[in-house]
């Protein structure tokens, strides 16, 4: 059995000069190496290409990534995007399947921004598009002018659920503060999903799924970002790692 879980980081395909190419953020694959003490696998978007059961076979959890790039509208019964909106169809393709599977398998599932509104939209929910645009929400974008320290500083408060999961990991305080660079967020939520913290405007900032055989969290915001510095962002890829390993110790003593 290896001393560490393997676990698979949805990767963005983009292309790199000419060529077309399958990237993941270093900030990612750092908080999956030392903050969940986990070995990091890049999962390309091939979609239908590498099936799902064998990636759920090979891994010990799965973690759902940022990115610059939107869901497509249509997943969700949206109006289409406006111009110049940048959209992946090859990692829709490939991480609403694989993450509808995976809870379901009890695979561990973290999911961060754009991997937050996945997991919305696989159980159901709806995304609000433009955020700032809608009235009584406030902009949770960044400033893309300033340094990415800035960008990345803590923006506003989240209050967390009583009770749920995401306080547990903040050893029961009943906020916390968080950065915040997304102009899309949920608009209704799936079935199935319990609110686990929201922004001071009332926008869902974090799920969980109920009942889930495995650790099932997403959060809005970036804790991958300097994860160590932060006890919560600390707390929620140590959780993580923990539930992966203890995937792994399960699938290797289901061999013997």
């Amino acid at each position: 059995m290896r001393k560490k879980p393997l676990i698979g980081i949805s990767a963005d395909r983009t292309t790199t000069g000419a060529h077309p190419s399958h990237v993941v953020g270093e900030k990612y694959i750092a908080a999956i190496v030392d903050g969940s003490q986990a070995l990091a696998m890049l999962l390309p978007a091939l979609g239908e290409r590498q099936s799902t059961e064998d990636v759920l076979a090979t891994v010990d959890g799965l973690f759902f990534t940022g990115s610059y790039s939107n869901l497509e509208p249509h997943l969700y019964g949206g109006e289409p995007s406006v111009s110049g909106t940048l959209h992946d169809a090859a990692r829709d393709a490939t991480t609403l399947p694989l993450l509808r599977a995976a809870i379901a398998a009890g695979v561990p599932v973290l999911a961060v921004c754009r991997g937050m509104q996945e997991m919305n939209v696989v159980f159901g929910g709806t995304l609000h598009q433009s955020i700032h645009a809608i009235a009584g929400f406030s902009d949770h974008r960044e400033n893309k002018a300033e340094s990415l320290d800035l960008q990345y500083a803590p923006s506003h408060t989240v209050s967390l659920t009583q009770g749920g999961l995401l306080q547990r990991l903040a050893g029961g305080a009943n906020e916390a503060r968080v950065n915040s660079l997304h102009g899309q967020g949920i608009g209704q939520l799936g079935m199935g999903l319990v609110i686990e913290a929201t922004a001071p405007d009332g926008l869902i900032e974090a799920v969980s799924v109920n009942g889930a055989r495995a650790f099932a969290l997403g959060v809005q915001w970036h804790p991958e970002w300097k994860h160590a510095s932060d006890s919560l962002s600390t707390a929620i890829f140590r959780a993580f790692g923990d539930a992966c390993r203890e995937r792994m110790r399960d699938k290797y003593e289901s061999r013997l």
